[in-house]
């Protein structure tokens, strides 16, 4: 599939998968995109989920639970599709996350009664959601730097490094992925300092390998479903190096080898089996070709071919 085919094939889908295209690889004005990404409010699977609220400003009436359907993974999901900063909606539940979440500590504690310190995971997934729909309270600050402190020695995050988690000596793939997406943008020594460290512990594990055998370290990290919840794969951490800007590094090449692999012979990239869980609906049908998928990596391969000839340029 060429590039205009690709295109056009993307444009053809929800108004999520439109403004992201028209953003990433049709090269549109700013302008142009952000009226495009404001349909996500008013149209398609955004206004499907923003009509499923609950009068209290819950979803399915929980705040991390049910899987996926609560209002944490919900406004996760509003997040991916784009839906833009200072929505209402989306506002009222970030808020009511730290109204029920915001302890001590300074992370988040959605089960007060089972853990005693705040979990890294939620606290990321949390201030990923406070930063992105631009919610303004000082808890917000609080939340960033409790999560920068959560940062291990090797440079990644694991929710499981507190005794009371289980004390984890390593970092995770999934707590790391999740706290750069939070700290993503955020201008503060402190912060850029704990993303670089992070960056370079995907980047010691190739995006997926065992620093010390190089084999893969879960077969799962090669899969690429969507939305990945809380999960980490080999395309939303390369998808997370483009969106920073990072620039070309050569450890990034087992992963986009591994993307362009998963691509079929008619162009597209296939959706594979989510993670078991109630939902309110399907964005795509696992098994058939992906629009998320195919933008995702389309636009990764794009920013990662101008990066590896830079790359090249340097080394002259």
């Amino acid at each position: 599939m060429a590039g205009d085919d690709a295109i056009g094939w993307l444009m053809e889908g929800d108004p999520a998968i439109r403004w992201q295209t028209v953003r990433d690889l049709a090269g549109a004005s700013e302008r142009a995109w952000k009226r495009e990404q404001r349909k996500v409010a008013s149209e398609g699977w955004g206004a499907r989920l923003l009509a499923l609220q609950d009068p209290d400003g819950r979803w399915a009436g929980g705040i991390y639970s049910p899987k996926w359907t609560s209002t944490t993974y919900t406004l996760l999901v509003l997040r991916d599709l784009g839906l833009p900063a200072g929505n209402r909606q989306a506002l009222r539940g970030c808020g009511l996350l730290l109204d029920k979440g915001f302890a001590s500590d300074g992370g988040i504690n959605l089960f007060p009664r089972t853990w005693k310190s705040s979990e890294t995971c939620v606290t990321s997934m949390v201030l990923a959601l406070s930063r992105w729909f631009g919610l303004e309270d000082s808890r917000v600050q609080a939340i960033a730097a409790h999560v920068v402190a959560a940062q291990m020695a090797d440079g990644g995050w694991n929710c499981r490094a507190t005794p009371e988690f289980g004390g984890a000596a390593h970092g995770s793939f999934h707590t790391t992925i999740l706290a750069l997406e939070a700290l993503a943008g955020m201008p503060d020594p402190a912060v850029a300092a704990a993303r670089a460290r992070a960056e370079e512990f995907l980047l010691a594990h190739r995006l997926f390998r065992s620093h010390r055998t190089g084999a893969v370290a879960k077969s799962e990290f090669t899969r690429f479903p969507f939305p990945p919840r809380w999960h980490y794969d080999v395309l939303r951490g390369m998808d997370y190096f483009r969106a920073a800007g990072a620039v070309w590094d050569a450890r990034m090449e087992d992963g986009l080898d591994l993307i362009r692999e998963r691509r079929q012979r008619d162009g597209k990239w296939r959706l594979p089996r989510g993670y078991p869980g109630k939902v309110f609906f399907n964005l795509e049908q696992a098994g058939q070709a992906s629009r998320w998928n195919t933008l995702r990596a389309l636009r990764v391969l794009q920013w990662a071919e101008r990066g590896r000839q830079g790359f090249a340029g340097r080394k002259l």
